[in-house]
């Protein structure tokens, strides 16, 4: 005779649920995953029934050991859930009453899978984001690298991608190191307000059994218990928020990305992409396509995709648990694995790309680069910055028509254009002075940025600190 499916429900049916609904409930082919934080989760629900007086030392010691030898036997793969498995919970009590019987039953007490779920996957996210921002740190180590190794290297500084004026290359791949840095300081502030156990929370209202919700929230890591039962089940402001910050990380990456692809493109020729970190073309054999760059653009979409799916699940649910909340894992996984898949390629190309120098320098003073500063200089001498914006615009204008540059025109020329524009204005028409004279703090003159590559060292190794603690 075939042995009926188990379900965590159904004392109350005269039926088993309908082939259709039994397909649409099905979970635990996405929610395996969590097995090893419902697994902790349910050592620390033991103890606190012990300690309750609801399971014996003898009962207590026996759950003990059947929830660590099952834990091995998942992580083997000896154990896996079946098709009959509803969810992630069914399947690990199936595991559970396999090895103790009736007593496998007595854990259920004074918990419910709406507080289960709501533990486990914060105990998962909150274990995922420190894996995501280790990627981010070897991402910004290897963009902190880079600069160090480039860090006399003018180039073009662009707006609206014109050139517009000159920076050091450093400068620019420091700045995406702030953006990650961001990044990195939304996942530790988000980790704060997730650092909250929804345990003994059960069904909606609570439990009436003398459980310690506190000590549960201790031991699993969390900082505190939820003051508010009905809040803890249904809340998922958590994954909400974590999939903002996954979704700019991959707005970050995209961004980083496009510049990538433009950076190795003919047209640029700002780098040379190592070929283990590029592709090649079935059909044209000269090509080297830069695939990370353009898969890390299109991942964002993905996980700002996600981020809209949940929110959109969300809204309109009434307190306190739905089973719309089923939907919360998948866009949360799927952030998770999108980030730990991509992070590294983008780390590795950017370790590995050269830079070609001669060229960024070649092209920092073109395009009028140093116009900004020859305005300046004006200012400095006391003409009012729309006047010197005026002279400067009328000289581009001149050099275009008569298809000179700025280092070509004769003293008469300059004159001619303007009185305020004597011999010695030639003394700004420099790159380098020009990286120099932006001193101010944040700009791109070199000792500037030396002062960044020192701050983000030391902060990107706080970072790490904070990403390998348990």
């Amino acid at each position: 005779m075939t042995k009926a499916p188990m379900r965590l429900w159904g004392g109350r049916f005269e039926g088993g649920p309908s082939e259709a609904l039994a397909r649409l409930s099905v979970s635990v082919q996405f929610d395996w995953r969590l097995a090893p934080y419902d697994l902790m989760a349910s050592r620390a629900h033991a103890r606190v029934l012990g300690r309750a007086g609801l399971l014996t030392d003898e009962e207590l010691t026996r759950t003990i050991q059947a929830l660590e030898d099952l834990e091995r036997a998942c992580r083997s793969g000896e154990f896996r859930p079946t098709v009959a498995d509803e969810d992630v919970h069914t399947a690990l009590e199936r595991g559970l009453l396999e090895r103790l019987g009736v007593l496998g039953g007595k854990l259920r007490a004074g918990r419910s899978r709406n507080d289960q779920v709501a533990t486990d996957l914060r105990l998962y996210l909150r274990d995922h984001a420190r894996q995501i921002v280790s990627r981010l740190v070897e991402l910004e180590t290897a963009l902190i690298a880079q600069a160090e190794h480039n860090k006399g290297v003018a180039a073009p500084g662009m707006t609206h991608l014109q050139h517009a004026q000159p920076v050091l290359f450093s400068h620019q791949l420091l700045a995406h190191v702030h953006a990650l840095s961001r990044d990195i300081d939304r996942l530790r502030d988000w980790d704060k307000r997730a650092a909250v156990s929804p345990l003994g929370s059960g069904a909606l209202a609570g439990s009436s059994l003398p459980l310690d919700p506190e000590a549960v929230a201790a031991e699993l890591g969390f900082d505190s218990a939820s003051p508010n039962s009905m809040d803890a089940v249904s809340d998922r402001d958590f994954a909400a928020e974590f999939l903002f910050a996954a979704a700019m990380v991959g707005v970050h990456l995209s961004r980083l990305g496009e510049e990538i692809v433009l950076w190795a493109s003919q047209e640029f020729r700002w780098i040379e992409m190592d070929d283990t970190y590029a592709t090649g073309s079935s059909i044209m054999p000269q090509k080297k396509n830069p695939d990370v760059g353009e898969l890390a653009r299109g991942k964002a979409g993905r996980l700002i995709g996600n981020l809209v799916s949940l929110l959109t699940t969300l809204k309109g649910l009434p307190l306190t648990y739905n089973r719309d909340l089923q939907e919360d894992k998948e866009p949360v996984f799927d952030a998770v694995d999108t980030l730990l898949l991509v992070l590294p390629a983008v780390s590795g190309l950017i370790a590995t790309m050269r830079v070609n120098s001669e060229r960024l320098e070649a092209l920092a003073p073109q395009g009028f680069a140093l116009a900004t500063d020859l305005a300046e200089l004006l200012v400095r001498r006391g003409v009012a910055f729309r006047d010197a914006h005026e002279v400067v615009g009328h000289l581009v204008v001149w050099c275009q028509v008569n298809d000179k540059d700025f280092d070509d025109l004769t003293d008469d020329e300059l004159i001619k254009v303007s009185p305020y524009l004597t011999p010695d204005v030639r003394e700004v028409f420099n790159v380098r002075g020009a990286l120099a004279s932006r001193k101010a703090y944040g700009g791109t003159a070199p000792d500037r940025v030396r002062e960044q590559l020192d701050a983000l060292r030391a902060l990107v190794n706080e970072q790490a600190a904070w990403a390998s603690e348990s």
